[in-house]
């Protein structure tokens, strides 16, 4: 049973920090001990976009991630896979499945071969419905490394439900926090000017607000164009509007 007061606590969690703070200590409660979360609003049909504008959240160590993530194994990983061509929950059992029958690429080998490596070897997958071709958010929940597929299939089967409950909880609240990429942070000035842009002001309207010359308001643009790596300045208010960095309130 989940208590309202943990519910409570999520849905007003001030920061995207707090919330999986949060989440990372209940799922280790049900016996996962290490999770990844990824989040994209850039999908197209041959990528899943530039992994520097992901909502990535994850307590796996860094010898883990650098190279799931940062020398692209993910690209390969079966269970990705299976979360973008699904919704709902999927046990891990699948993966022992491909490897009876050989259905595996030489690739998604590879990455089987280095999750055992790291102990990464039970668990379940939760693909969040989207509500646009072009986003997709999953999280990967990895038991404790004692554990093996069947003590996760039977403990899912007890609290499956209030897991799946609470991974969809967490991951629509995450969509209305701010976040912000490592590297791609904008300043409180950076962030005022892009949301006086999507208000419609021109420059100079901008720079009588801000009490600013014309000049300094074009540096911040060009500042907060580089920082979310785009061209335009469109597009860093899309980007900037995306991350909840502007039209938030700040408390």
């Amino acid at each position: 049973m989940i208590s309202t007061t943990h519910l409570n606590a999520l849905l007003n969690a001030p920061s995207i920090e707090e919330l999986w703070d949060m989440h990372v200590a209940q799922m280790a409660d049900y016996g996962f001990d290490r999770l990844i979360y990824g989040f994209t609003r850039y999908r197209t049909p041959t990528s899943l976009g530039d992994p520097e504008d992901f909502v990535l959240l994850s307590n796996h160590t860094p010898e883990y991630m650098n190279t799931f993530i940062g020398d692209g194994l993910y690209h390969h990983a079966p269970m990705v896979r299976w979360a973008l061509d699904n919704e709902g929950a999927c046990s891990w059992r699948v993966l022992a499945e491909m490897l009876e029958t050989e259905t595996l690429t030489p690739q998604e080998r590879k990455v089987v071969d280095f999750n055992a490596s790291m102990d990464v070897t039970c668990g379940y997958s939760i693909s969040f419905k989207s509500m646009s071709p072009r986003t997709k958010g999953a999280i990967a929940l990895t038991a404790h490394a004692d554990h093996d597929q069947a003590d996760c299939d039977k403990l899912w089967e007890e609290h499956g439900e209030d897991i799946i409950l609470l991974n969809n909880i967490v991951h629509l609240r995450i969509l209305t926090l701010p976040y912000e990429a490592p590297g791609r942070s904008l300043t409180r000035r950076q962030k005022e000017v892009l949301g006086w842009v999507g208000d419609g002001k021109t420059i100079q309207d901008i720079a009588l607000l801000m009490e600013l010359t014309p000049a300094t308001v074009e540096k911040h643009l060009r500042l907060a164009r580089e920082a979310l790596s785009v061209e335009t300045t469109a597009q860093a208010v899309l980007k900037a509007a995306f991350q909840n960095q502007i039209f938030v309130l700040h408390t």
